[in-house]
C-alpha cells in the first residue's frame, strides 16, 4: 500500500513539475507548482516527518504561491505581450547544453551512491516526529536558533521603521 502510493505520489510528482516548465500560461505554471509542493508534503508524511509536511504546505503552498500569483496578475501577461516575445536559436541551444551538463553532473554525483535497505533492527519511528526536532534544536543547537531569532526580531523592527511615518513627510 506504501510503495503503491509512493509510486503514485512520484509519478504525479514529476507530471506536475514538467508541467509547470512546459506551460504557456503562468497561471497554470502556478497551479502546477502548487499541486507539486503537495505532493512533495505527501513524500515528507511518508518518510514520517509531519513538521516538514506542514511547513511545506504552510510556507511554500500557502504563502510563496500567494506571493507568485499577486506578481503574476500585477503584471498584466496578455495574449498580446506572449506573441512578441522571440527566443533565438541560440538560446535554446545554450538551454540544451545547460541541462544536459546539469544531467551529467546528476548522474556522476549519484553513481557512487549507496541505498541502503530496510533495517528493522536500526529504525527509528520516531525520527522525524516534532518533539524530536525539538530536542535536538534546543539541545544542539541551542546557539544557532537564538541568533537566528534574534535576527528576525532585529529584521522586524527594522520593518517597522522603514514602513513608519514621520510627521509631515508625504509619500507620491
Amino acid at each position: 500500500m506504501t510503495e503503491n502510493l509512493f509510486y503514485f505520489l512520484s509519478s504525479l510528482t514529476l507530471l506536475c513539475a514538467l508541467m509547470v516548465v512546459i506551460s504557456k500560461n503562468p497561471v497554470h505554471s502556478v497551479l502546477f507548482l502548487i499541486i507539486t509542493f503537495f505532493t512533495i508534503s505527501g513524500h515528507y508524511i511518508l518518510l514520517n516527518a509531519q513538521f516538514l509536511a506542514a511547513v511545506n504546505i504552510i510556507v511554500y503552498a500557502g504563502a510563496i504561491m500567494v506571493l507568485f500569483l499577486f506578481v503574476i496578475m500585477f503584471l498584466n501577461v496578455s495574449k498580446q505581450t506572449e506573441s512578441h516575445a522571440k527566443v533565438s536559436v541560440l538560446s535554446k541551444v545554450a538551454g540544451v547544453i545547460a541541462g544536459g551538463l546539469l544531467f551529467v553532473v546528476m548522474i556522476a554525483a549519484l553513481k557512487d551512491s549507496v541505498i541502503e535497505g530496510y533495517n528493522p533492527d536500526t529504525y527509528n519511528s520516531q525520527v522525524g516526529m516534532v518533539e524530536n526536532l525539538g530536542q535536538v534544536l534546543f539541545t544542539e543547537y541551542l546557539l544557532p536558533f537564538e541568533l537566528a531569532s534574534v535576527l528576525f526580531l532585529v529584521a522586524m523592527v527594522g520593518a517597522v521603521m522603514l514602513g513608519k511615518k514621520e510627521a509631515g513627510e508625504q509619500h507620491f
